[in-house]
């Protein structure tokens, strides 16, 4: 199925479980591509992004998986080979994403365009750079591997198109900018990272694949100061929002939870309300467990949520010195009470009560705090 065409130099198709572009001029391409077309290439003619598995239940053609694992070019020629693509002139990119969830974003600026095209998925592979990693490829191939990859589901793929010629080092600054666009995304839907407290900047198993039309003057300089560099980060950041919106249901207005503010300290919806239920009296414990879905989605009460854990993660950067942790923790604390109860002129009697618990940066010590602020202000919430 013919998805789209762009400034006479690519069309985009999808069918069954690929999307893929046709380079109807000639590109200079920089991707991730694990088999031989990987790198950067003049003479490609396809770049496809491809679902070999699906990306809950674990289900995949096990022979399909291990090919995209330990043979790329193999993977790839049965790719390519099955939709009648040439094998050698084609980039790859692989996902449990769902095709039909691809989002594609187009800018314009007098004569310059860029497209985005963005499958993604961060349920279970989000991560921050920097989190602690399992997979180590040996120098000497003989040598087994001790870890193998973290395998959960979850990958961003972008595939980036530009009508203008990029030099190779602008077509690395493009990938820097893409980047960038994409963790600006994830940054704004508080994305958690899965491997550390932190919020995500990625997926482990991201790729990109970015394409500019050959010929003419060709600019030298992709960073956000340029307009191209602009146009990327737009259209990627656009393409992501858009690709999790399908793929996971994650929007921004999705994020207004408690509950997605707090979820990166390992703690589920179940867990969260029987944390804060074992903190009240019997009948007050059965009103919140019923009205739980209501209270964390609540705006006041998640703009509260949101700066307490934002102030944790400065104590946690350094921002701020750790010798004021009981007199920002009482205070935001007591926000959080007052959005529960609708009392905010008891905002410093629920700082004095809250000043005896126990504040710690410690991810169980602080989720208990906050626990104690909801209980705090729904024990008030419907007394006169």
């Amino acid at each position: 199925m013919r998805l789209a065409e762009f400034y006479g130099g690519i069309e985009l198709c999808r069918e069954e479980k690929i999307v893929y572009a046709r380079l109807m001029t000639p590109h200079r391409v920089l991707s991730t591509c694990r088999s031989s077309a990987g790198g950067l290439h003049d003479d490609l003619m396809y770049i496809f992004n491809h679902q070999s598995c699906e990306p809950a239940g674990g289900h995949m053609n096990a022979r399909i998986y291990r090919l995209a694992v330990d043979s790329p070019d193999e993977y790839k020629r049965e790719v390519a080979d099955r939709h009648s693509l040439p094998f050698s002139k084609c980039a790859t990119l692989g996902t449990a994403a769902n095709m039909n969830n691809a989002t594609i974003c187009h800018e314009r600026f007098c004569d310059l365009e860029v497209v985005a095209v963005c499958t993604g998925g961060v349920e279970g592979n989000a991560g921050r750079a920097g989190d602690p990693a399992t997979y180590y490829e040996p120098q000497d191939d003989r040598a087994v591997k001790e870890h193998e990859c973290d395998l959960r589901p979850g990958t961003i793929n972008a595939m980036i198109f530009i009508n203008r010629e990029l030099t190779p080092g602008a077509m690395v600054t493009a990938v820097i900018t893409a980047t960038e666009a994409k963790s600006a995304a994830l940054q704004e839907l508080e994305v958690p990272s899965r491997y550390s407290e932190g919020l995500a900047t990625g997926t482990g198993t991201d790729q990109v694949a970015v394409a500019s039309r050959l010929g003419g003057r060709a600019i030298s300089f992709a960073g956000k100061h340029s307009k191209v560099g602009e146009l990327i980060g737009r259209t990627m950041h656009d393409a992501v929002l858009g690709a999790l919106a399908l793929q996971n249901g994650l929007t921004p207005a999705g994020q207004c939870s408690s509950l997605s503010h707090l979820e990166r300290f390992r703690i589920d919806g179940q867990q969260m309300c029987q944390g804060i239920a074992k903190l009240l009296s019997r009948d007050n414990a059965d009103l919140f467990e019923k009205s739980f879905s209501n209270i964390i989605k609540d705006p006041l009460t998640v703009a509260a949520v949101a700066a307490l854990v934002h102030l944790r993660d400065k104590f946690v950067w350094g921002v701020l010195p750790k010798s004021c942790i009981p007199e920002v923790m009482a205070l935001y604390g007591a926000q959080i009470s007052a959005a529960v109860s609708g009392k905010s002129h008891r905002i410093c009697d629920y700082m004095n009560a809250l000043s005896s618990s126990q504040m710690s940066l410690d991810k169980n010590a602080f989720l208990e705090f906050v626990y104690q602020a909801f209980a705090l202000g729904f024990q008030e919430k419907w007394s006169d």
